[in-house]
């Protein structure tokens, strides 16, 4: 039986953790931290775990095995860094950072650890993205020379985010619509391509709903390839569209959650209208992945704590070329 603690329970995303943890009889959760002390306790009661005053003591467990990471962004720096110290496995609610400062120290006490690490890029397993990189990195696209990926969701009507208001506040996120949900298909982007050039954005606020958070945006990607991608993000959307499209000089792709959708003359059945049949199997939530990684010890199909961090510096980037109206120019990822 692993032994897990949950540090900050803040995240949106915690309720559907904790109900995994609960469900799972290979792991126990011993302790329970969050600075808003009424939330510790609520989660420490569902999972029938001890609530702690502070999380340093938590780390103190020699029989600790890993920890869970659901606190707001600009605590992350601290939190992890003393997680890593203390040798404990970590999983952190995406965004690992703020931007690149923070990320890059969280990246090397992580990395001299020598810990388990992962982040909640879940859509790496999801059949249909595992197919589309299956085809860039074949080479069927020929020539690439155009990608847009879309992750939109009408959360911001459906007031979502009244409980949650700290991940509407940028000093506390970092970020507002546009880097939430732009973070999922940035990875994806990052996750095909990797020489990475200058990035440029603009972002919108059509409720005005919180006060210097956007609420959808467009950013374009230049790469040293010569492609050109663009991420559309935000919380307003009625469709809530989550689409990729990939077009080259031999082949272009059309991709929603379930299908995958090929045009090419030079592979069979690839009419543009049929979607591909034998996908790849769908691999566990990201979530899962870990903690089957912290009970088996095997590190299968985990992101990198340097692929966090890299994300978290090219989305800086993007925010800092939408505030000065410009395009900023950026390290490929290395």
């Amino acid at each position: 039986m692993k032994k897990f603690a949950l540090i900050g329970a803040s995240h949106i995303h915690t309720p559907g953790f904790v109900k995994k943890l609960k469900d799972r009889n290979d792991i126990k959760v011993i302790a329970v931290w969050d600075k808003d002390e009424s939330l510790a306790r609520k989660n420490a009661e569902i999972l029938e775990s001890k609530q702690f005053s502070d999380y340093q003591n938590i780390l103190k467990d020699s029989e600790l095995d890993a920890v869970i990471v659901c606190s707001e962004t600009n605590l992350h720096e601290n939190i992890i860094n003393e997680v890593a110290e203390a040798s404990k496995h970590c999983f952190v609610e995406k965004p690992l950072g703020i931007g690149h400062e923070d990320s890059e120290k969280m990246m090397k006490s992580l990395e001299k650890s020598g810990v388990l690490f992962q982040t909640g890029y879940f859509n790496r397993g999801n059949p249909v993205y595992r197919k589309l990189k299956e085809l860039i990195d074949d080479g069927v696209f020929g020539k690439i020379s155009r990608i847009r990926l879309n992750n939109c969701h009408n959360g911001l009507m459906r007031n979502i985010f009244d409980d949650y208001i700290w991940m509407t506040e940028p000093e506390k996120s970092g970020m507002g619509a546009f880097g939430d949900l732009g973070t999922h298909v940035l990875d994806l982007l990052l996750w095909f391509m990797s020489d990475l050039k200058s990035v440029t954005a603009t972002f919108s606020q059509p409720l005005g709903r919180y006060p210097g958070c956007d609420e959808c945006g467009e950013a374009l990607l230049k790469f040293e390839s010569g492609v050109i991608a663009s991420i559309a993000a935000g919380w307003v959307d009625v469709a809530q569209p989550y689409t990729a499209f990939v077009s080259g000089t031999e082949a272009h792709a059309m991709v929603n959650t379930k299908e995958i959708f090929l045009k090419s003359e030079n592979i069979a059945d690839a009419d543009g209208v049929t979607p591909l049949k034998n996908l790849p199997d769908a691999l566990p939530h990201a979530f899962d992945l870990f903690l089957n990684a912290v009970v088996s010890g095997k590190n299968e199909h985990l992101v990198s704590v340097r692929e966090a961090a890299y994300r978290s510096t090219i989305m800086e980037a993007i925010y800092k070329a939408e505030k000065d109206n410009s395009w900023v120019s950026v390290k490929p990822f290395g």
